[in-house]
């Protein structure tokens, strides 16, 4: 009956896949052109193609081709890969743990990568051949060593790892690790400001290395979930009905847990912590082609990354020149939201 109702489904999001490209396209396309300097859209298109892709279309000015390849377009590129990377991780979270509360935050992995990139502003390392990767890499470490905290714990409580002992765990690590957080904050001197700023979240800064860091772990990530969208679609029904049907759980816990959060721990380590992109997207997404993991997944990451590049745009220049952190307007934006989500289905329990 389950297959019946995802298969029925599925033939209603063939629309989807279109539309939100398009619409990613144009995301990109819009988001590279506005600033404080804005550049003309068919511009910006003609320098995408001819710098990126060797495709001449137009003329155009040599600053605004800096412009577009040297800071625009990489930021860009790092707020989609970001927004994306939490939307396909809050998806997973919440169909395997069965709640719509859970996003990438529930087993504490973005608290641990925050831990270990604030350890790293507040004693200022720089280990060698990393260099300016340190921050990055430690905070992958860190969020992994997270996870694989939870999952031991977990079983040293209920050996069989149930989606409830795993959300409690996950709240347990996180308040803790969020407590060492507030202590190192409250220890800082001169660096209070960077890294209050870069818990807030931003894709400010960020460059070519940066993207070329986030997309090894975006595509293993996203392959990982991609490979276990069924079983997702299984465990919505419950382990029991997932193991019923021939699935086997606990390989497939481990998988699905691994995936989101090397998603997680490699978007907190290029962007800092960013609230409700994995919280809402989701949501929003399964309104509008169902519950199928199989086509929720990849349309979450066209309307994560949409997101945050809008949200990133309107960031950097809703009171330039100053510029906001990009979790203030993600909160800003996302927990309205998630508000009116919940109280409509709420009023239809």
């Amino acid at each position: 009956m389950s297959t019946q109702k995802f298969s029925v489904l599925s033939k209603h999001t063939a629309w989807g896949y279109p539309l939100f490209v398009i619409l990613s396209l144009l995301t990109v396309l819009l988001t590279v052109a506005v600033g404080s300097v804005t550049i003309p859209l068919q511009d910006t298109a003609a320098i995408i193609l001819n710098e990126g892709f060797h495709i001449q279309t137009g003329v155009y000015e040599s600053m605004h081709a800096n412009i577009v390849m040297e800071i625009r377009l990489p930021r860009t590129l790092l707020a989609f890969l970001v927004g994306g990377a939490l939307a396909i991780a809050g998806a997973s979270f919440q169909g395997f743990l069965k709640n719509p509360l859970a996003d990438p935050y529930t087993l504490g992995v973005s608290s641990g990568s925050a831990l270990g990139a604030v350890t790293v502003l507040y004693l200022g390392l720089s280990l060698p051949l990393l260099g300016s990767f340190t921050l990055p890499v430690i905070s992958i470490i860190a969020g992994f060593i997270t996870l694989l905290l939870v999952l031991f714990f977990a079983r040293l409580i209920q050996k069989s790892l149930s989606t409830q002992t795993i959300i409690l765990t996950g709240i347990i690590f996180s308040s803790f690790l969020g407590s060492l957080i507030s202590l190192l904050i409250a220890l800082t001197g001169d660096e209070l400001r960077q890294i209050v700023h870069w818990l807030m979240g931003s894709v400010a800064m960020r460059g070519w290395d940066h993207v070329l860091l986030m997309i090894p772990f975006f595509i293993v990530g996203s392959f990982i979930l991609f490979a276990n969208a069924r079983e997702l679609n299984t465990f919505v029904f419950g382990e029991e009905t997932a193991r019923t049907l021939g699935v086997n759980t606990e390989r497939r816990k481990y998988w699905i847990l691994g995936g989101a959060s090397l998603l997680t721990g490699s978007a907190v380590a290029v962007a800092g912590t960013i609230g409700f992109v994995g919280l809402v997207i989701p949501h929003l997404v399964r309104l509008l082609v169902g519950p199928d993991h199989r086509h929720l997944l990849p349309l979450s990451i066209l309307a994560g990354g949409s997101f945050l590049a809008l949200t990133d745009m309107v960031a950097r220049t809703i009171i330039a020149p100053t510029e906001l952190p990009i979790g203030v307007i993600t909160a800003m934006i996302g927990a309205p939201i998630f508000g009116v989500l919940l109280y409509k289905q709420r009023r239809k329990e």
